[in-house]
């Protein structure tokens, strides 16, 4: 991904009187992947975000290859907001990615319908621990392939679903975390599969 930015919001959009039914969403996935980013594009507040620089103190403990230019790294949570309609409002919730914030994870996932998995195909190893953490939770997710722009091998989803042995029920979608419309389709990706995944269980009873 080039040094493209996404828009901040620049005033803060009131919560409408009218909205009764707030949705817990986290955003999880690799160190680097994208999930502040995602959160900052698609936020109709100015997003709450832990972002500190990265020090020396991180040199052998944080994973950097593949994206040594990154110089914050979140140390706790990002979040933002999106109201879906009148009624119906997301509240997102973005995971740091460094192994050594791992311990947070759970506490995040309290709550939640479901989670975005992020995921960068040069470092697709960093994937497993989300969606173990979430298969283990047993929260729904949807996985979002973000598209950097150094990526030399543009892999389909097919192959990405094969590569992290994702069923066929688990929804995937191409994304890139800079753009809003972008970041809202993956979120109404998720919403609509909660949303089937709800009225399935409701015809079984």
């Amino acid at each position: 991904m080039d040094s493209a930015t996404s828009e901040l919001p620049t005033h803060r959009t009131p919560l409408r009187d009218t909205a009764e039914t707030g949705l817990k969403i986290v955003v999880v996935g690799g160190f680097g992947v994208g999930k502040t980013t995602l959160v900052r594009s698609v936020s109709e507040i100015r997003p709450l975000n832990t972002e500190e620089v990265m020090t020396q103190a991180g040199v052998g403990v944080d994973e950097t290859e593949g994206v040594s230019a990154k110089t914050t790294t979140t140390v706790a949570f990002d979040f933002g907001r999106i109201s879906l309609n009148d009624r119906m409002v997301l509240y997102l919730f973005g995971a740091p990615g460094q192994e050594r914030f791992w311990f947070l994870w759970d506490r995040l996932f309290s709550g939640t319908l479901g989670a975005v998995v992020l995921v960068d195909t040069r470092r697709m190893d960093d994937s497993w621990y989300a969606i173990d953490r979430l298969e283990h939770h047993r929260t729904p997710f949807v996985v979002a392939v973000n598209r950097f722009d150094d990526d030399g091998v543009r892999h389909s989803l097919d192959e990405i679903r094969q590569a992290l042995a994702l069923p066929e029920h688990v929804p995937m979608v191409d994304c890139d975390a800079r753009v809003r419309a972008s970041g809202k389709d993956v979120l109404i990706t998720l919403v609509n599969h909660l949303h089937d995944l709800a009225t399935a269980k409701e015809a079984t009873l």
